[in-house]
């Protein structure tokens, strides 16, 4: 005789992992069953290019901040390997499942084809499957009519409060049972990691000290390679995987915003917009993964140097800044937004490369990669979109701008470190003495510049603005316009 299943819901995490301001587990909480908490370490994930040891390092230690709390509820996240189906698949031969509960993930095309699958799992097995937004992103939109008003509406709104209690939930022993059915991933991670750790309890430290002292200069060094990873929040990870929603800093950031700083939380909270916003395009026209939103530009055709392009990943271009800030990154998971346009654009547009081959590297590096801000961001930089004013970063100019005293350079350039404060910049302006005399050899103690700069700027410059007079360019652009533009666009970019 067939013994009867037990029925459970499951909260299936992805992006969200908290425990409150989490819709997902408020309506799990509104069931009779008892609630599973599952992460799926997808295979399928963890081999796309996208994603890299950093990235899972992340999760895993969001996870074990997670475990913690959920350990005076006396239960734990069920951590596996595999895919999404097949997990489940697993759980139905131990489980009756009633319902799923997660966000609606903006994430790669490989997440969305997963859906649409895991969607017509749901279906043919009977489960109801129950998704509900993330931050304010809406699925389904056809124009941005009164977008920015649902959106400030949903971050005013009081965050959800979940209410967590034992017996609503497996308890470890049960889920420990279940393990011995899975590939169970190890939550172990590297202790001298140089990357920002994850977990809820970390995202909050750094909000706390950002809004209590940490933002008085975020106006001032927000473009500076070394002050901005004082003055800036340091939240874009925590966001971007969840330890932290978007309603909960938007809402800690006005509890602090007085006239003294007002300032400077206002630009703060203008870029949260500005994240939504992008995120939301994304949302609306998920092929810029891909190709450039602005079809008009799939006929600028770029020549492939694979020199170039190990150059510029290697920071070894022959321009200090742009090598720096690749190092810096490849080391830490984060550069300010300034050093990651002026990357993306030197890429582009001085080495006058297809930025579809800058994406996987830079994601893979971005310890905050969140694909509804990578690929909106990657095409605008590149100068693509046809509606965006066109920036071809001066990689001198900023350096000297932003890194006066070139102390950004020289802790990631060390080998540039004792030369005079004018040849840390630019060392090709070295005459043959210069260099004797700094007992320096350009070429073999750092490299020459691989491309010129005047020439490579006027070049892309000159193409691109006449791409612009392209009779699809333009009608391309009023499409672009009419879809994403947000008639109350002033209010949405406001600094308050």
């Amino acid at each position: 005789m067939r013994t009867k299943k037990d029925e459970i819901d499951v909260i299936w995490l992805k992006r969200d992992l908290r425990l409150q301001d989490n819709e997902a587990i408020f309506n799990a909480l509104q069931t009779n069953n008892k609630v599973l908490f599952l992460y799926v370490f997808e295979n399928s994930l963890i081999k796309d290019p996208h994603y890299s040891e950093r990235h899972w390092n992340f999760i895993k230690q969001s996870i074990v901040d997670l475990n913690k709390e959920l350990a005076s509820f006396n239960t734990k996240i069920l951590c596996v390997q595999t895919e999404v189906v097949t997990a489940f698949n697993q759980l139905l031969n131990n489980y009756k499942i009633h319902n799923v509960f997660s966000h609606q993930e903006t994430g790669l095309l490989i997440t969305f084809n997963r859906d649409k699958e895991f969607k017509r799992y749901t279906r043919n097995n009977e489960i109801n499957w129950v998704e509900n937004t993330n931050n304010g992103v809406l699925r389904g939109l056809l124009n941005r009519e009164d977008w920015f008003d649902k959106w400030e509406d949903y971050m005013m709104a009081s965050p959800i409060k979940n209410n967590l209690h034992k017996d609503k939930f497996l308890s470890i022993s049960e889920i420990e049972n279940l393990e011995r059915f899975f590939k169970v991933v190890s939550l172990e991670t590297p202790l001298d990691s140089p990357f920002q750790k994850g977990g809820s309890t970390l995202a909050w430290r750094y909000a706390k000290t950002f809004f209590e002292n940490r933002h008085e200069k975020y106006m001032y060094h927000i473009s500076k390679p070394a002050l901005a990873r004082e003055s800036c929040s340091r939240l874009s990870p925590y966001i971007a995987w969840g330890n932290v929603s978007i309603r909960q800093i938007f809402q800690e950031a006005h509890k602090y915003k007085n006239e003294k700083n007002k300032r400077h939380l206002g630009a703060f909270v203008s870029r949260l917009r500005w994240q939504a916003h992008f995120i939301q395009k994304f949302e609306m026209e998920y092929t810029m993964e891909n190709a450039s939103v602005n079809k008009g530009f799939h006929k600028l055709k770029k020549s492939i140097s694979e020199e170039y392009q190990k150059a510029w990943k290697e920071g070894k271009t022959g321009f200090p800044l742009i090598d720096a800030s690749m190092r810096c990154l490849a080391e830490t998971g984060y550069v300010n937004f300034r050093m990651r346009a002026m990357l993306v654009s030197f890429f582009t547009h001085i080495l006058w490369q297809p930025w579809q081959d800058a994406s996987q590297h830079l994601s893979h590096l971005f310890l905050d990669f969140e694909p509804g801000i990578h690929f909106p961001q990657l095409q605008m930089n590149a100068g693509e979109t046809g509606i965006n004013a066109l920036r071809i970063y001066n990689p001198v100019k900023n350096s000297l701008e932003h890194d006066e005293e070139a102390t950004f350079i020289k802790k990631w350039c060390p080998e540039l470190a004792n030369l005079p404060l004018p040849f840390v910049h630019e060392p090709y302006l070295m005459t043959p003495l210069d260099e004797q005399f700094c007992n320096f050899k350009l070429g073999e103690d750092y490299p020459k510049p691989i491309v010129t700069l005047k020439k490579a700027r006027k070049k892309a410059s000159d193409t691109l603005w006449n791409m612009r007079n392209d009779k699809e360019v333009a009608r391309e652009s009023l499409r672009i316009l009419k879809k994403h533009t947000l008639s109350n666009r002033n209010r949405m970019f406001k600094t308050e």
